[in-house]
């Protein structure tokens, strides 16, 4: 049935509405940011001493900020504020014509070392609307430099078209995006998007940690962690006292691969790297599998530490056993609900 002329006003209004929200979420975020950089850099220009001045402003102003406004304001997050105003000193000049780019385009172009890639890059993604993956994709694969060693412009511009058709993003991807989700203090959690199945293994695995009664103690769910230009969410995050480390546990709803492997140990790294404290034993990872026939749970550790998971960390974790046992449970349970 077509829709009448009304039904298509009404639409109309609610969706140049929402674009304009969009829009002004954006605007004031990246300005917002632009502004607190340009004010780091004054404030640090007044110490005499600016390096290690500078470090302790960051530091002192995010401890406030994360307490007050929310945790989009780590030390890291204010460097790149600062990165961004002196990266962009003329962003005011430039910000009408470019309204349309969000903060993660201005992140991943603040990369980019050749200015006059820069500016391609920035005029180029406002005019067409990339996405911030088009983006990225243009930019890893020297997209600026072999337009300007083609002699066919135009099929390398056809090329790349075709190539990130399906990168662009939809209308409402910049409104889920985590730094809109910080700037506006909103919960940063991906959790209503999994499947209800998940959620509930995740649920009872929570639980099933928490009564081992082995030391744990619940940290977080969905902890959001960042690399320079992606984000990521471990499903389950604990500390345990006895062990002094921190448990980090992801659940994967297919096979698991090599890259799920190597994804945890990413956050491994970053787990030693950005929060394990003096005294600390070496973070843990444990990326489980919920498929029919293979439940199983696989272990990840950096490398050289392998003696002390056989002798201490194997005391204290549940099992395989145990795991794929709360999987298989909880699996049950839930098609038993469900029928």
């Amino acid at each position: 049935m077509s829709e009448s002329k009304f039904v298509q006003d009404v639409r109309k209004i609610l969706e140049e509405a929402r674009s304009g929200a969009y829009a002004a979420i954006n605007s004031m975020m990246t300005n917002a940011y632009w502004l607190v950089g340009k004010r780091i850099v004054e404030e640090e220009q007044e110490g005499k001493e600016r390096a290690e001045y500078g470090r302790q402003i960051l530091v002192q102003l995010a401890e406030v900020l994360m307490r007050d406004l929310g945790r989009g304001f780590s030390v890291s997050n204010l460097k790149n504020f600062r990165q961004f105003y002196l990266t962009f000193p003329d962003y005011p000049i430039r910000q009408t014509r470019l309204a349309n780019l969000t903060w993660s385009h201005y992140q991943r172009i603040m990369k980019v070392d050749n200015v006059q890639a820069r500016d391609y890059y920035l005029r180029e993604a406002s005019e067409n609307s990339w996405s911030v993956r088009t983006l990225d994709r243009n930019i890893s694969t020297l997209y600026y430099e072999r337009l300007l060693m083609s002699g066919d412009k135009i099929g390398v511009e056809n090329e790349m078209r075709a190539k990130t058709a399906s990168l662009q993003a939809e209308k409402c991807a910049f409104i889920k995006n985590p730094y809109v989700l910080e700037f506006l203090n909103l919960p940063n959690n991906k959790g209503f998007m999994e499947a209800e199945l998940e959620m509930a293994i995740i649920d009872k695995l929570q639980q099933f940690i928490l009564e081992l009664g082995k030391g744990f103690a619940f940290v977080e769910r969905q902890q959001l962690i960042r690399t320079e230009m992606n984000e990521f969410y471990i499903d389950l995050v604990f500390y345990n006292y006895i062990l002094k480390c921190f448990v980090l546990i992801d659940l994967k709803t297919n096979k698991i691969t090599h890259q799920d492997i190597g994804q945890m140990d990413m956050y491994v790294r970053m787990y030693d790297d950005l929060k394990r404290g003096e005294g600390d034993n070496p973070t843990i990872g444990i990326v489980l599998c919920t498929e029919t026939d293979a439940d199983i749970a696989r272990y990840s550790i950096l490398h050289g530490s392998e003696q002390l998971f056989a002798s201490k960390y194997k005391l204290y974790l549940p099992t395989e056993e145990q795991l794929r046992a709360e999987i298989e449970r909880e699996k049950l349970n839930f098609e038993l609900q469900n029928k």
